[in-house]
């Protein structure tokens, strides 16, 4: 019923036509309590503010790029081990971890529904990212447990990343696509690379100006969108390959544990496999998506596979 109520909302807020606007302002929330599943482990929140604006591409006579979206970004990830509660060390099969960081991108998207994002961060990891007194306050507002274990967290480190997002249309039918995404990091905080396809069912628009690129926001409307609005499902499973996670391992130049402190860090899987289900939608001025992961473990000794769910919500103008 909540379901069907939440369709019936969209599809009248979706009632006036979609508008084309050059920039849009949102917010992203991550926590594993959105499934309702009573878990409170692993990567436990996240909390992103975003920014995007369409930026001219040109009358120069090259047709094959239709949009391009300068985005700014900023956000706080924290992670901690089967709970944030931790009677020993025999318990601590994660490491206890914030991750703090803002970040640019670049998306360019063409006419042959192909996209390249290309990004760089500059973060920290370690107690200077915030992630336990962030978590305190968490716990205290909500009446949740007392935290224990944060005394182990990896210790301070300056990240330095950059990314790259492709994407490809395969095929589309009327109410269907499939496309193919890919990408790679590359930092002393984070490297790795990832593919996999994106199903897309129900009213999707081209890759150029869909939610699925982050490319709502558009300045030169040259090509009339499929729908005039966005109501989708999609799944997006990932083959990750992982080779350095400082939010597990810790200073890629330092050996671990560091001297005069109780740091642990972990050994990482290289192999991970990640699925991703959801619903997005977008009509004349907001955006929202909804969606849920689930991740094969991420750390050598985890107890547990982790999930969890993520919603965001972006409101265009101008």
């Amino acid at each position: 019923m909540k379901i069907k109520l939440l369709m019936l909302c969209l599809f009248i807020a979706g009632a006036v036509q979609a508008q084309s606007h050059t920039d849009e302002l949102g917010i992203q929330a991550d926590n594993d309590s959105f499934l309702a599943q009573g878990s409170d482990r692993y990567y436990t929140n996240g909390i992103f503010i975003y920014y995007r604006h369409a930026l001219d591409v040109g009358k120069n006579g090259n047709t094959s790029l239709l949009n391009k979206v300068l985005g700014f970004e900023a956000g706080q990830k924290i992670y901690n081990a089967q709970s944030g509660n931790i009677p020993s060390l025999n318990y601590l099969d994660r490491p206890f971890a914030g991750y703090l960081y803002i970040g640019s991108s670049l998306n360019l998207l063409y006419n042959n529904e192909s996209s390249l994002k290309l990004g760089a961060k500059i973060g920290v990891v370690g107690p200077a990212a915030g992630g336990e007194p962030v978590q305190n306050f968490i716990h205290d507002t909500f009446g949740f447990y007392n935290l224990n274990g944060w005394q182990y967290q990896v210790r301070n480190d300056v990240e330095l990343n950059l990314s790259a997002d492709y994407t490809k249309l395969i095929s589309r039918e009327a109410w269907a696509d499939i496309s193919v995404n890919a990408y790679g990091n590359l930092g002393n905080g984070f490297t790795g690379a990832g593919i996999g396809p994106l199903l897309r069912l129900g009213n999707f628009n081209q890759f150029f100006r869909s939610v699925s690129t982050q490319s709502t926001a558009i300045k030169n409307d040259n090509i009339a969108p499929l729908h005039p609005r966005e109501l989708f499902f999609y799944y997006k499973p990932l083959i990750n390959l992982v080779a350095y996670d400082a939010t597990v391992q810790g200073n890629l130049f330092k050996s671990h544990p560091e001297p005069n402190t109780q740091e642990v860090t972990g050994e990482i899987n290289p192999l991970v496999f990640s699925q991703q289900v959801g619903v997005s939608y977008a009509g004349s001025r907001f955006i929202f998506d909804l969606s849920a992961v689930f991740d094969t473990k991420e750390v050598k000794g985890m107890a547990k596979r982790h999930q969890w769910g993520s919603a965001t919500v972006l409101y265009r103008f101008n």
